[in-house]
């Protein structure tokens, strides 16, 4: 599919966000709820039938010990990258649909975790600055808000009208964690890991606390772009993500390719580069070690006794001759997902030219070379094939989606959608090699998919392609075991509702949340 390169996508961008700033304008744009664009009245707004809950049998990853509980810990549900979520999501028994929309252009809540009360917390995406927010579950409605500072893509964005810097810039906040102490620990955009607290006052309401601030400027270049510098000389490396490891060491990973830690004890911090590459995706955490994913390879890494990352093993794959539609960069576009029964494999996808591969190797630092590999399984169509989003693992089992053709929410205007996907790979018991189980059609776009592990559904964020120039986006839910489609539910219309990478996310109470360009959706099921 063609889409508007250049200045011609920047000028496409201003106009879509002056639409959406338009139609907040309107008297009946006052209400909290996302506006839906024209055309909502012209299409289905549920697809299918109720499904009825099947637990998929299986063991669920470790739950890590500085995390909160598997399934509301980060983008990735847990530590080990699985995707899944203890929780039962909705069923299709008369979906509710509310939305909360946090600003007037932009306002994407990309990560969404789950403090012990079942709040909210999350990180939205907005043209001032990151906004860390406590948020009500059933309401959405805003408890507590701590502002981010502003990234320099985004200063880039508007000073420049090349508004692909947002959409290529994966660092800032929206992959953080929640720690076993419900505390939110992230990097902002000045090269900082901050640790953040929330507690409710003696009135009642709420507020995020800053408890700790480790700055990490003497390790990582911050020459970056900002109202008071736009011409910077030197080099700004901006921090993709931070994740513990079973020691409780903050681990840390730059775009340009730094791999760092931070003692919380001491504030001691350590790292080393990887000359040449870049890291743009989140990374997962067992117990055998760290898992992270460049442009040019799979690595495992364990911190030496005073926190310097090594390398146990290493691993190249084939990132291909360029980045493809859909991909961030030339190179893997998933976080490694750490799965099997005895901390057995990884998995993750490469950039092959014609058509993406799903890679699972073995883990530990014992395997030899020539037996790492476990299995390479093409998917999707010749010339049309990408993800930028991590697998899910449950068991042996694998699921990925196919982002070719989506790069931000111009892409898929006036009814346009892309070619779509989904495949489920199952590693054989004897660990001799990988099956294909299914393919569905389903069209999701940009999202990270999860499954819930209690009913048994994949929950998906869809835009089928429309004859009339409507842009519908639907919450799907397709049976694991099968990869039949089981219901669809209308969230809304337009590109307000393009979910722009980010995930769905199931809460405590079967709630399915979506980051949304313009805020975040909550679909639960009626009743």
């Amino acid at each position: 599919m063609t889409t508007p390169t250049g200045r011609a996508r920047a000028l496409a961008l201003i106009a879509v966000a002056s639409a959406i700033a338009l139609a907040f304008a309107t008297p009946a744009a006052l209400a909290d709820d996302i506006p839906k664009a024209p055309g909502h009245r012209l299409v289905d707004h549920y697809q299918g039938a109720p499904a009825t809950a099947r637990p998929v049998p299986g063991d669920a990853p470790d739950q890590h010990p500085y995390l909160a509980p598997n399934g509301r810990s980060g983008m990735h549900a847990d530590g080990a990258g699985s995707g899944t979520h203890p929780f039962s999501g909705p069923l299709g028994r008369d979906p509710q649909v509310s939305s909360e929309k946090i600003a007037a252009v932009g306002g994407e809540c990309a990560t969404a975790t789950f403090d012990a009360g079942g709040r909210l917390v999350t990180v939205c995406g907005t043209f001032s600055g990151f906004l860390l927010k406590l948020l009500d579950p059933r309401t959405l409605d805003t408890l507590a808000e701590y502002k981010l500072p502003q990234r320099s893509s985004t200063v880039e964005a508007i000073t420049r009208l090349d508004f692909e810097k947002i959409f290529k810039d994966t660092s800032g906040g929206a992959y953080f964690f929640l720690d076993n102490q419900d505390r939110v620990v992230l990097a902002d955009s000045r090269q900082h890991v901050l640790r953040i607290a929330h507690r409710q006052k003696s009135d009642g309401a709420w507020e995020f606390t800053v408890e700790n601030d480790w700055d990490l400027t003497p390790l990582v270049p911050h020459d970056c772009v900002s109202w008071t510098n736009l011409f910077p000389s030197g080099v700004c490396d901006p921090i993709t993500s931070v994740m513990p490891d079973y020691d409780g060491r903050v681990w840390w990973v730059t775009r340009l390719g730094r791999v760092g830690t931070v003692d919380p004890a001491t504030g001691a911090l350590r790292s080393i580069r990887l000359d040449g590459e870049e890291i743009q995706n989140s990374f997962s955490v067992a117990r055998d070690g760290v898992s992270i994913v460049s442009d040019h390879a799979l690595y495992s890494f364990r911190a030496d006794p005073d926190g310097t990352p090594r390398i146990q093993w290493r691993q190249t794959y084939d990132r291909g001759t360029g980045t493809k539609p859909g991909s961030v960069n030339q190179g893997s576009g998933t976080t490694p997902d750490l799965f099997g029964t005895g901390d057995r494999y990884v998995a993750i996808t490469d950039n092959a030219d014609d058509r993406m591969n799903v890679l699972v190797y073995r883990r530990g630092t014992g395997v030899p070379e020539a037996e790492r590999l476990v299995c390479k399984v093409p998917v999707f169509r010749s010339g049309a094939s990408t993800t930028d989003n991590s697998l899910i693992s449950w068991g042996n089992s694998l699921v990925v989606e196919n982002n070719y053709g989506y790069e931000n929410p111009t892409t898929l205007t006036f009814g346009r959608s892309v070619v779509g996907g989904a495949t489920r790979i199952d590693v054989r018991a004897d660990g001799s090699g990988c099956d294909t189980v299914w393919e569905s059609d389903v069209r999701s776009p940009s999202t990270v998919p999860k499954l819930s592990t209690a009913n048994g559904l994949l929950y998906f964020y869809e835009k089928q392609p429309n004859p009339l120039g409507v842009d519908a986006w639907y919450l799907t839910a397709v049976d694991f075991r099968t990869g039949k489609r089981a219901w669809s539910r209308l969230t809304g219309t337009g590109p307000a509702y393009d979910n722009n990478w980010a995930p769905i996310t199931i809460g405590p109470d079967g709630t399915a949340y979506v980051g949304v360009f313009n805020g975040i959706v909550a679909v639960r099921d009626g009743g």
